[in-house]
């Protein structure tokens, strides 16, 4: 929900070797989710932030396990930090949660780890 963070995450995901396709609300996430079907390309991995405009990022996960076949692992980021929040991401399937904001390292890390849990 934060353009700051997105040029972040952009950018220390790219120096990382990543490929990054980046939305910032609903309308984005899905205009990605059609061009990258057209593309017969897949997503690896999907960070999710929480509070998002328009949709919270559980709705965009909940409608992104509809479209994606196979759903990619998501990790979510996000400012929430409540207990019931993390317990909820987790109860969906997610991956991993960071909390924000995290350092470029913490970040990397779980990428990292969700990334060879599927290899």
């Amino acid at each position: 929900d934060d353009l700051d963070t997105v040029d972040m995450l952009r950018v220390v995901l790219q120096k990382a070797g990543y490929k990054i396709t980046t939305a910032t609300s609903w309308g984005e996430v899905a205009d990605r989710v059609v061009f990258a079907d057209k593309q017969h390309e897949m997503f690896d991995l999907v960070l999710l932030d929480i509070m998002m405009p328009g949709h919270s990022g559980f709705d965009i996960y909940n409608s992104l396990e509809l479209a994606l076949h196979p759903m990619p692992p998501v990790i979510f980021l996000s400012a929430k930090s409540s207990l019931d929040t993390i317990v909820k991401a987790k109860d969906m399937g997610a991956a991993k949660y960071l909390v924000k904001p995290t350092t470029p390292d913490k970040l990397l890390t779980a990428v990292r780890e969700v990334l060879q849990r599927i290899q």
